[in-house]
Formats: structure tokens, sequence, C-alpha cells
């Protein structure tokens, strides 16, 4: 699956909280960005190998511009170093995007919680969920409270959301929002694993949402032996080894895919399946999705048996 890529100019810097730097891009000839809705995210090229992905945290009905923030990571990879200290207004960036994998559905009662930088692809949600005449509140945890981003923003929501900085009133307490959700209320939660994780352990099934910044411990069905990839495209047959991914195994055979974290947890690589039945190890598709089995992340995932036949 393929999405489309501009160059865009960084046309505002702005720290948005002690460690979290937002930006403003717009297209260099100011020409209307792609449309998009909460929960999207973009890829951002910053250089050769440089590659991230950022929720949007703006408004969608503002054509003219994206907003990102980035958290600068104590132990990154580098990406977040080089948004706060090589990246300056006017600079200009390739963008891929925007995609959605954490879209908000229609209901009439909605729980957000949010840790960390988690917080940028809530905000959006919390407006159209404002808009739309729904219920909502908002449980929002960080380390400290000079850490959170956009709590003023948050101000004129009142009591619907409470803030928990860790230093003054320890770790987010879960029970009153993912425990007896009702079947008219959907759970929106991204941030760090542990918290996700812990959400997915109380919360009813079908009521939970999430989105990974980091890929989840998927866990092997069995051995990991090889298998056959069918280009259906062109008929070729590409073998997987067993410590090879689906998607080194194409590209080695001269086969251009769109990728970009290989961690399973940007979406970028999803692939249509055309027959066979893949074992999925992403962090992204919902369980329904896994269940239809008629797309897969070929940067993790694999294949139950000896044979796919995939839409490339």
């Amino acid at each position: 699956m393929t999405s489309p890529e501009t160059e865009l100019v960084v046309a505002r810097r702005q720290m948005a909280a002690e460690g979290v730097l937002a930006l403003t891009l717009r297209h260099p000839r100011h020409e209307e960005l792609p449309r998009w809705q909460p929960g999207a995210h973009v890829d951002v090229v910053l250089g050769p190998g440089l590659e991230r992905q950022y929720s949007l945290c703006g408004d969608p009905a503002d054509r003219a511009v994206w907003r990102i923030a980035v958290l600068r990571e104590r132990d990154g990879r580098g990406g977040s170093a080089h948004v706060h200290e090589e990246l300056k207004v006017g600079d200009r960036v390739r963008v891929r995007g925007p995609r959605n994998h954490f879209r908000l559905e229609a209901a009439r009662r909605y729980r957000f919680v949010a840790g960390g930088i988690g917080i940028t692809p809530i905000l959006p949600m919390l407006a159209a969920a404002e808009e739309a005449g729904a219920e909502w509140s908002l449980l929002y945890g960080g380390r400290t409270r000079s850490g959170m981003a956009f709590t003023g923003q948050l101000e004129r929501y009142g009591d619907r959301v409470t803030l928990v900085p860790e230093e003054e009133s320890g770790r987010l307490d879960l029970g009153p929002v993912v425990d007896d959700v009702p079947g008219d209320t959907l759970v929106y939660c991204c941030g760090p694993g542990p918290l996700l994780d812990a959400a997915r352990e109380r919360c009813p099934a079908g009521r939970l949402r999430v989105e990974r910044f980091s890929p989840a411990q998927a866990q092997p069905a069995g051995p990991d032996p090889g298998f056959e990839v069918v280009l259906a495209r062109s008929g070729r047959t590409v073998v997987v080894e067993p410590d090879v991914s689906v998607l080194d195994a194409v590209r080695g055979a001269g086969v251009e895919v769109l990728f970009s974290c290989a961690e399973g947890t940007c979406g970028t690589c999803e692939t249509e399946v055309v027959a066979g039945e893949p074992e999925h190890r992403d962090s992204v598709l919902t369980e329904e999705e896994r269940a239809a089995g008629e797309t897969m992340l070929i940067c993790v995932s694999r294949c139950r048996g000896r044979r796919l036949v995939l839409d490339l």
C-alpha cells in the first residue's frame, strides 16, 4: 500500500513542554495538504536512513499546515535528537502520508488515556468528540507536570481532563477508566508499552483501541520455518528463509516495497494477501483485521503454512 510523499517546509518551532518540540509544517508553495482524520500519523524522512513516524496533533480542518510534536528521547536512535538540534525553520523535509490505523470510531461515550507523548493523537480526537456531542473524559499522565505537553490547550475542557504527574500523584490508576466499560463506550489509549499492556489486560473485549510507539513482543505460534511468497503481479516465487523477513526477501528479489519502521508499528508496508494465512506479529492491525487475513505487515509477520500469495 502506498502513500503520497510531499516535501514540506518547517514553518514554526515551539516548545510544547520540557523536552517536547512542536513543529508546524507547510507546503513550500502554500498548497493545501492532504486531508486527514484524528489518529493519523505521517512518516518524516529526516535524512538517509533516518525516518520516523509522528502523530498529527493539529486541526484536521486546517489544510494549510500539519502539526507534529517530538519528544527528545534520552536513549533514542538519533531521530528526535536530529529534530531538536538540527531541524530549523525554513528547512525542508520529505513527508509520507497521512496514514491512519487509530481512527476515532463513532460512539456515544469515550474514555481517553494518554501517557507522555501519547497525548499527540488524542488531542484532535477530543475536539472531534466534542464537536460530535459525545460524552468523554481524558486521563493524562506523565513523569513531571513540566514535561506534559499541551496542558494549556487542555484547560478549556475543565474537569473532563484529569492530569496525573507521576512526581506528584504516582502512576495512573486505570481502574476507573478501563474496568466495567459500558457497551456504548470506547476506550482510546496511547503511550508507553506497559500502559497499553495494562489497559489491554483489564479492558473488556472489543472496547479498547490502542496505538503503540514501540513494537509489542509478539510470540511466535511455533517453530519459525521458511516458506514461499508468490508475487501475484508477476507470478514470481520468492523463498523466505527462517531468519529473513518477507520484506527483506522481496526487496532482495528486486521488488520495490514502501516501508518505514521495519518493526510492525507504522503500517507503511501493509500488503494485501491474495491467498494463504498470515501469522500476524505486528502492533497495528486490530483483532478483527487479523482474523480477516486480508492484509499483513510484511516487515514482521510471517506465514502459517508453506505459501503466501501477496499483491506485489
